[in-house]
């Protein structure tokens, strides 16, 4: 069953055209920032979250309080909007697919959502689009995985197919030896698993593409990523790579979207080999951590092209309007009150912009805010974001 976080708004009309409503499950971070991209549009939000006090559901006058697992909660939701789209991946496809039987327009759609949400079928759509990944099998026991392994060769990479994030869900496998401690630490027997082979990468890249109802595309200068623990800390723009490769990367991140039929913003991670090539890693359909820098280095962000392409509206620019950006995001070290501290010696960093999220609290390598440099080089962007990151923790010091 579901409530809403005022009782102003259980009075409200179920719908209304103007202003126009749009309906986010979920009320993480990318969604206060999807929110904080649609209100300068006239845009009214309505979140869906299990947690009154999430990030989105506090900017949102007309916040659900509810599972977006029960049907009826989801239809009742429904009802307040013009158009729904998504945080995450994790909504099941078919609940999202009863809504769209009923009438709502929902984006990404309930087809894209199945395909994409399950690793496996993810690849495979990619695989029959004709783009190169790493070699990838299902598998359902300890034997499988040991015969995969031999075929693809060690290490690989054990994966859950479903509800994996920032390394939650991955397990690297060196030898046959290490195959039980795998399988007991996703869950094997209970969770579906697939095993991907190791691709000896370089750098992990990373594309914004936004994808309008019309097929219309809006692609992101390609970014690298970089990674500690499966966790992103640092996102520079553009990648120092050449350009050559740059576009190949833009190339295949779009096709990609359209592999799927995308419709909204999605980020598209990917590895570089030292010989060049290029092969897709995972594609997330909705907004993403490695796109945050677009919000004051882009002329449209990938939030306000979010907003605007599962709207049906046309889409903004991509391009930066700054030689060089990079994010860093502010990540908590332990199970401590949200609090930022030391936020008044960040802002004294000239060029320093802060986002915090406004989770209650923090965790050990959760996602709790991010800050933004702009600047003439990466090199340059990059000293100022990790200082001014330097100076902000939470709650006690350590």
């Amino acid at each position: 069953m579901h409530e809403t976080c005022d009782s102003e708004s259980q009075r409200a009309p179920a719908k209304k055209n103007f202003p126009m409503r749009l309906g986010i499950i979920g009320g993480g971070q990318l969604a206060r920032m999807t929110a904080i991209a649609a209100l300068p549009l006239g845009v009214e939000v309505v979140v869906l979250e299990k947690n009154p006090n999430s990030p989105a559901a506090r900017l949102s006058p007309d916040c659900v309080v509810g599972d977006w697992a029960d049907r009826d909660t989801l239809v009742n939701f429904a009802a307040r909007c013009e158009v729904i789209t998504l945080e995450n991946e994790f909504v099941d496809a078919a609940a999202l697919k009863v809504l769209e039987q009923a009438g709502h327009k929902v984006f990404p759609s309930a087809k894209c959502i199945a395909v994409t949400q399950d690793k496996f079928t993810q690849k495979t759509a990619l695989q029959n689009f004709g783009i190169a990944a790493p070699k990838f099998c299902a598998v359902n026991s300890q034997a499988e995985i040991i015969a995969a392994g031999k075929n693809f060769g060690w290490p690989v990479v054990l994966k859950t197919r479903r509800n994996g994030y920032d390394g939650k869900g991955n397990f690297t496998l060196k030898s046959e030896a290490t195959v039980p401690a795998g399988w007991l630490a996703l869950g094997g027997g209970k969770n579906e698993l697939m095993v991907e082979a190791w691709f000896p990468f370089v750098k992990e890249l990373a594309v914004i593409v936004t994808r309008g109802q019309d097929g219309a595309t809006a692609v992101y200068p390609v970014v690298e990523t970089i990674q500690r623990h499966h966790v992103c800390h640092v996102v520079k723009a553009p990648a120092q790579i050449a350009d050559k490769l740059a576009k190949r990367s833009a190339a295949l991140a779009k096709r990609a979207v359209e592999a799927v039929d995308g419709v909204g913003s999605f980020g598209v991670e990917m590895f570089l080999s030292a010989t060049g090539e290029l092969a897709i890693n995972e594609l997330a359909p909705r907004v993403h951590n490695s796109g945050h820098y677009t919000i004051e280095a882009c002329d449209c962000s990938q939030f306000e092209n979010h907003v605007r392409a599962v709207l049906g509206w046309p889409l903004g620019n991509p391009q930066m309007v700054t030689p060089a950006a990079v994010m860093v995001n502010l990540l908590g070290t332990e199970k401590t009150s949200g609090q930022p501290r030391g936020l008044d010696a960040a802002l004294q960093m000239n060029g320093a912009r802060v986002h915090l999220y406004g989770k209650l609290m923090s965790g050990s390598g959760r996602k709790m805010g991010h800050i933004t440099v702009l600047e003439n080089s990466v090199e340059a962007a990059q000293t100022i974001a990790e200082r001014a990151a330097q100076q902000i923790y939470f709650g006690e010091k350590i």
